[in-house]
């Protein structure tokens, strides 16, 4: 590989890193509390309001199950509107949160339903405001299961990512296509799909070290 590719791997690699590290800040701000306003505004929970949590709950689904190719595609005036061109890292950030969002929204109620409901309950019974059991209970003892559902996400997006390259995102999955499959490099795109596996491996290993350090009874059961 020449030195000109291996400077276009390094640049495509920093644009992915840059695609993936925006997305994931943005989708957990707008994911972790909507997931948990899916949970508390369920009928019977903390902060019953089963008209919001129906729609909430409608849009979520939908935003999930439209494919990432085609949601890029449906939302580029919105992309032209907020970053000013449909091309490039930048644009390829905004259906990547838009994706994400919903995706982190569903784990973290998912990971907050685990919590037992007894603790719910005991700190209603001592008093405890809806913001306090969100902050001092539902949150804190979903911790473990909300790290190992952003690093499910964040492998996500890394693939996400790769598939923006398609439709001229930027990143890897840009240097494989133009490089890799349109010029006929194999080694290219040898090149890109290592990146790609190593990059995985690494966030998934750093989420589960993060898990198992969030995780009360895994701790307690490792200093015995």
């Amino acid at each position: 590989m020449s030195q000109r590719l291996i400077e276009l791997l390094l640049e495509a690699l920093w644009e992915t890193l840059a695609m993936v590290g925006v997305s994931t800040v943005l989708a957990t701000l707008i994911g972790v509390p909507l997931g948990i306003l899916l949970l508390v505004t369920q009928p019977g929970h903390i902060l019953s309001r089963p008209t919001f949590n129906r729609i909430a709950g409608a849009v979520v689904n939908a935003t999930r199950s439209t494919p990432f190719i085609i949601l890029m595609v449906a939302i580029i005036p919105l992309t032209r509107m907020l970053v000013g061109t449909s091309i490039g890292t930048a644009a390829a950030t905004v259906p990547l949160v838009i994706a994400a969002a919903p995706f982190v929204a569903r784990l973290v109620e998912s990971s907050l339903r685990e919590v037992d409901s007894g603790l719910v309950e005991a700190a209603q019974a001592m008093g405890a405001s809806p913001l306090q059991i969100i902050v001092k209970v539902l949150v804190p003892e979903a911790l473990p299961g909300i790290a190992a559902g952003l690093t499910i996400t964040v492998v996500s997006l890394i693939g996400y990512s790769a598939m923006a390259g398609a439709v001229g995102g930027g990143g890897l999955g840009d240097l494989g296509i133009r490089y890799g499959y349109q010029r006929f490099q194999g080694e290219v795109m040898l090149a890109v799909v290592a990146v790609l596996i190593v990059l995985v491996q690494l966030v998934q290993s750093l989420g589960d070290y993060a898990a198992r350090r969030l995780n009360k009874r895994e701790r307690s059961q490792a200093n015995r």
